[in-house]
């Protein structure tokens, strides 16, 4: 059986769009002083997303 705090975790990974290794790359691309538009050109992602990330 599932519980209710991970059905909805479930449901924020869906809607987001971007799996955990991918924000954890960005994480880690941001750690080794990469600027945001290296780290979206990269990877392929929006802009905004990376910003997002590395704020949260």
């Amino acid at each position: 059986m599932q519980t209710a705090s991970k059905n909805i975790c479930e449901k924020m990974d869906c809607s987001q769009g971007l799996g955990e290794f991918k924000r954890g790359t960005v994480i880690g691309c941001h750690l080794c002083n990469k600027s945001n538009r290296e780290i979206f050109l990269l990877l392929n992602i929006p802009r905004s997303t990376v910003t997002g990330i590395i704020t949260k």
